[in-house]
């Protein structure tokens, strides 16, 4: 992979090919089987191009792609602050499908259905949210884990 800037491969460290780009600023790994994951990217859209600038920049290094990427995304995941303190362990007794357990992670793990996703929240009102399919679900999702955090008053 000497053709190639900002490429790394190691099998002994990682089983895949590790591809940076500085623009869009994203990392995509590439797997034997052909499969592609892309991370770092800010939006559906930028992911999209970061992948498809990558396959432009293979098939100009002399590799064979033997048929056209399908871009399919899976997990959208993205960081959200609320700015106010959460009380997990008040939440933990008032939410369904929630899970909290500080001895083993200092977070607490909290699922709904619709939009399916998992929401990682943290007791500095800081959130991850991970599981959407696309960005308008973490959105849509943000806003009823808010809406349902001041109406069961667990913020403090």
């Amino acid at each position: 992979m000497k053709s190639f800037i900002n490429v790394e491969y190691n099998p002994k460290r990682f089983p895949g090919l590790v591809f940076r780009l500085k623009q869009p600023k994203t990392t995509t790994l590439i797997f034997g089987s052909g499969k592609m994951i892309c991370t770092g990217a800010k939006s559906e859209k930028q992911a999209q191009s970061a992948i498809k600038k990558v396959v432009r920049l293979l098939k100009k290094g002399g590799v064979i792609l033997l048929s056209k990427p399908m871009i399919d995304i899976v997990n959208v995941v993205a960081t959200i602050d609320f700015g106010e303190r959460i009380d997990l362990k008040k939440a933990d007794h008032i939410l369904e499908n929630a899970m909290y357990e500080p001895e083993q992670f200092p977070g607490l793990i909290y699922r709904i259905q619709e939009p399916r996703v998992v929401f990682l929240i943290f007791a500095s009102g800081k959130v991850v949210c991970t599981g959407a399919k696309r960005e308008g679900h973490v959105y849509e999702a943000e806003e009823k884990l808010y809406k349902m955090l001041k109406e069961k008053n667990l913020f403090h």
